[in-house]
């Protein structure tokens, strides 16, 4: 009964459309892509462009019942297209939760989390034929990945990083003085906690600093760097 159904597929205009969306919705996942590609991001060029067209293609089952629903008064198919995409956007959500990545206090990914979610979503506007809505989205999603990524870099804001520095037991650098040394270099300190390691003889400070301005981490790590009873330091920036 599925067969008798299948010549419908060679018709011109039902082939030409079903490629016009698969090619429609593969170019668009990769413009998404390409962008956190050139961004170095973990999901890029081909996660995004076969996101896209695997959504639009799984849309294509409601969009094109009449090709594979048997025409049989016996048999009553009932398909609900949101249904399919709430399906789908379930499962993207898994594959965009792994480009989420958590380091102590600082989260990556989440931008390209985003970008999934809302290349699946094209997808499934293109595959049930939605194209204005899809094209408006197709544009203002790179545009909003390029542009507000600039604006983010030269607006004002305040910039957090986790700050861990080491001193010799010997040479241990009193609290206060800690603080006034990363104050006199433009930061302010969130919270700060202690660690000594009576084995190796090292004295550990672990913080939050924040600042409004990137150049203060290169000249904190410079200062430091100079330092002779430093052991080692580390500055991670939160963030995306």
């Amino acid at each position: 009964m599925i067969a008798s159904a299948a010549p419908l597929i060679d018709t011109p205009e039902i082939l030409r459309e079903i490629a016009v969306r698969l090619v429609a919705a593969l170019l668009v996942g990769a413009a998404i892509g390409f962008e956190r590609s050139y961004r170095g991001r973990p999901a890029g060029f081909r996660t995004h462009a076969l996101v896209c067209l695997s959504t639009s293609l799984l849309m294509l089952l409601t969009a094109f019942e009449q090709l594979w629903v048997p025409d049989n008064e016996a048999v009553k198919l009932t398909l609900d297209p949101t249904r399919m995409a709430q399906g789908i956007m379930t499962g993207i959500g898994f594959l965009g939760s792994g480009a989420i990545l958590r380091d102590g206090l600082t989260v990556c990914g989440l931008t390209t989390a985003a970008s999934i979610w809302i290349t699946a979503a094209i997808g499934i506007m293109v595959g049930i034929g939605f194209y204005i809505p899809a094209l408006i989205a197709a544009v203002l999603t790179p545009g909003t990945l390029s542009v507000f990524g600039w604006l983010e870099t030269h607006l004002p804001a305040q910039i957090y990083a986790r700050f861990t520095v080491r001193f010799a037991r010997s040479a241990q650098v009193p609290e206060e003085e800690l603080r006034q040394l990363v104050s006199a270099r433009g930061f302010t300190i969130a919270n700060l906690s202690y660690h000594y390691d009576s084995r190796s003889q090292f004295t550990e400070y672990s913080m939050v600093i924040r600042s409004t301005q990137k150049q203060h981490m290169r000249q904190l790590s410079e200062e430091l760097g100079a330092r002779k009873d430093v052991l080692s330091f580390q500055i991670s920036p939160t963030g995306d």
